[in-house]
């Protein structure tokens, strides 16, 4: 069973640093792209970034663009998301999510399992 588990959440000040885990298991990560998305208590779901380990692709929101990064761990099995210069704004849950598609950005429109999520503060 494709299966996705989020890790790394915390409290951070404004400016700091923070690496959230996307753990898999059931499948190579060369088989789907990867998305990450976030969403804050009472507002949509929004997307962050995508990795495609096949293509050596990532993409990111303009949102994010410049801060934050993604790399991958084959040996582990696990995509990390690295957040530089955190916002306030950047509070919220993070999730990621396998895609039908094994391309970036493309991936985002054929998103099949999901992890349980793990929360990001920024606060002073």
């Amino acid at each position: 069973q494709v299966q996705l588990v989020e890790s790394g959440g915390g409290l951070v000040q404004p400016g700091g640093s923070l690496r959230l885990s996307c753990a898999a298991s059931g499948f190579s990560l060369d088989w789907y792209a990867i998305g990450w998305f976030r969403q804050a208590p009472g507002k949509e779901r929004e997307k962050v970034s995508c990795i495609s380990t096949r293509e050596g692709k990532t993409f990111y929101e303009d949102s994010v663009k410049g801060r934050f990064s993604l790399s991958a761990d084959n040996g582990k099995n696990t995509v990390y998301l690295q957040m530089n210069s955190l916002k306030p704004e950047d509070t919220a849950v993070y999730y990621c999510a396998t895609s039908k598609s094994d391309a970036c950005p493309t991936g985002y429109g054929y998103l099949e399992t999901w992890g349980q999520g793990t929360l990001v503060t920024v606060s002073s």
